[in-house]
């Protein structure tokens, strides 16, 4: 239960990038799922396959599985990538002067 509330800390100490910050990360859930897609499937088939391969295995988890895939495994590659854009979108909010390299 640990990792979920690792991960729940994530997400509390990144919101208020979304609310205060207006980084709109929320908002745009579009392009959001659009990022997140790709990380998923990569990281999710990574996984499955080294599980399904026993390359490597998880303790000490809830035990819930989708599939071979245990829950806090998904939810990290949901979590992680989300924070990462929300700091993302608020550095940009504070500073607009700095280039991320994908501006038009």
């Amino acid at each position: 239960m640990l990792y979920l509330l690792v991960m729940a800390g994530c997400v509390v100490v990144t919101l208020p990038l979304e609310l205060v910050l207006r980084a709109r990360v929320y908002a745009r859930w579009r392009r959001l799922s659009l990022t997140l897609l790709p990380v998923l499937a990569v990281f999710v088939t990574w996984d499955v396959l080294a599980i399904h391969a026993h390359a490597w295995s998880y303790r000490r988890l809830t035990g819930v599985k989708i599939g071979n895939l245990p829950l806090e495994e998904l939810v990290f590659f949901l979590v992680i990538p989300v924070c990462s854009v929300l700091t993302l979108e608020a550095v940009r909010r504070l500073r607009p002067s700095w280039s991320a390299g994908d501006e038009s």
